[in-house]
């Protein structure tokens, strides 16, 4: 499961090798949730993570690698990611929804995320996102 499964399959033309590869993966993970703690206008989504970010910072990580055509950690190590499954147990709405793609649309913008593949990953984070929302939907 990638992002854009029609994309050739050299690796030099994926999403994950166009982003810069597993370390701006890491860059953009740990800066979405640096902006969660540090935004106030993100303070409905960093409530619904708990106290302790580290297991989703690692988490979120692994998913992305992978998601974007890179290593596949994710599912080696959790399965499936069964991404609706396992976020059931929070509510998730469109206050949460638009803070999520948000606070990811800030953290790609700070970490230089190329401007087309920007917009990519814009469309399909709210595909994603709204597909996830369990609440007013």
């Amino acid at each position: 499961m990638t992002i854009d499964d029609d994309i050739p399959t050299d690796p030099s033309h994926t999403p994950f090798a166009w982003i810069g590869g597993k370390e701006r993966v890491h860059a953009l993970t740990e800066r979405f949730y640096d902006l969660m703690d540090l935004e106030p206008g993100y303070t409905a989504l960093r409530a619904a993570h708990g106290p302790d970010l580290s297991n989703a910072r690692q988490r979120l990580f692994m998913f992305l690698c992978g998601w974007l055509g890179g290593p596949n950690d994710y599912i080696e190590q959790h399965g499936h990611p069964r991404l609706r499954m396992r976020h059931m147990p929070f509510a998730i709405g469109i206050l949460e929804r638009d803070q999520w793609l948000a606070c990811m649309d800030q953290a790609m913008g700070e970490t230089g995320v190329p401007l087309e593949l920007r917009e990519r990953l814009k469309t399909s984070f709210f595909q994603t996102a709204d597909w996830m929302r369990n609440q007013g939907v």
